[in-house]
């Protein structure tokens, strides 16, 4: 394996507002490591291509050299998602140079990035969602354990990375709630329905006992060995369900999280509760779902209207 060869130094003027401004991001905005980190990468690279264009400070660099990031990203035919991703990323850093006083301009904010279409996420049908969480086989450990995760998941509308890092303490299923910590280490309690519930009760009381070892911890899913199971291993235990179902179309456990929301909107519940159900910080986040809806009630009005048959 070839040794990674080490990041280039950046000019002092640079580097040390980047990392003011991510550690910042970490502490007060409580972003994620996977999301802090692509912020260090994005920003690393435009403070990289700033420093071979001569700049030395932050109070240095212009929009015509945010334009020709741009630019280059674009002759390296990077994709529309991550050039956008980019974008914010610079937008981030020279807001907060002027919140902070070390700018009087923001460099960044005529900077245009590409439109790109959102692509709709994509869901499973309640029939397709019941078959996959009553698939694993309950008569083994881990079956017990694969038919609460996938319960709670479809039924609390849970990110994977929530669902794996579960803890005892969060779950009162006595009164069928569930505490959990989403994106920016913010926790929210959303409810747990009867047939979750009943799943998790019987994978704690003979799932758990025979996965937990000497030192496990307050995990509620265990792996093998005891410890909290990983979203890839959660990954491989969906597909085999979606197998065991008879779905013969790749199925990524985030599905899950999709269905819920798409099944609660199409059951007539508001978006602002589906926002707070999800964890979305921005309900624009959760409109995504309507398009969904409406594209459903338009294959829908296509197939079963007589006037909405298309004809051949």
């Amino acid at each position: 394996m070839r040794p990674r060869r080490p990041k280039p130094a950046l000019p002092e003027g640079l580097a040390e507002p980047m990392e003011a401004f991510l550690a910042h991001l970490a502490l007060e905005r409580g972003l994620s490591a996977h999301t802090a980190a692509a912020y260090e990468g994005d920003l690393r690279q435009l403070a990289a291509t700033c420093a071979r264009a001569g700049r030395r400070a932050w109070t240095e660099v212009g929009p015509a050299d945010l334009d020709a990031f741009l630019a280059w990203l674009g002759r390296r035919r990077v994709s529309p998602a991550t050039l956008a991703r980019k974008l914010a990323a610079a937008r981030a850093i020279a807001r907060h140079l002027v919140r902070s006083g070390l700018r009087r301009d923001d460099f960044a904010e005529l900077a245009r990035g590409p439109r790109h279409r959102r692509r709709l996420p994509g869901t499973l049908s309640p029939e397709e969602a019941a078959r996959l969480v009553a698939a694993p086989d309950t008569s083994t450990p881990h079956g017990l354990r694969d038919r609460a995760m996938l319960e709670l998941m479809y039924g609390s509308g849970l990110r994977v990375s929530e669902l794996c890092g579960l803890e005892l303490p969060a779950l009162d299923l006595d009164e069928a709630l569930v505490r959990v910590r989403g994106k920016g280490s913010k926790d929210r309690v959303v409810p747990v329905g009867e047939p979750a519930a009943a799943a998790i009760r019987a994978y704690l009381k003979a799932g758990r006992p025979a996965l937990a070892r000497a030192r496990t911890g307050s995990a509620v899913f265990l792996s093998e060995r005891g410890q909290a199971l990983s979203r890839k291993t959660f990954w491989v235990g969906v597909r085999a369900a979606a197998r065991r179902a008879g779905i013969d179309r790749p199925v990524k456990p985030h599905l899950l999280r999709h269905a819920f929301a798409t099944h609660l909107l199409g059951g007539g519940a508001d978006l602002r509760s589906i926002q707070e159900l999800l964890g979305h910080a921005d309900i624009a986040t959760t409109q995504v779902y309507t398009a969904v809806d409406r594209a459903g009630l338009a294959a829908a009005h296509r197939r079963h209207h007589p006037r909405g048959r298309r004809r051949g």
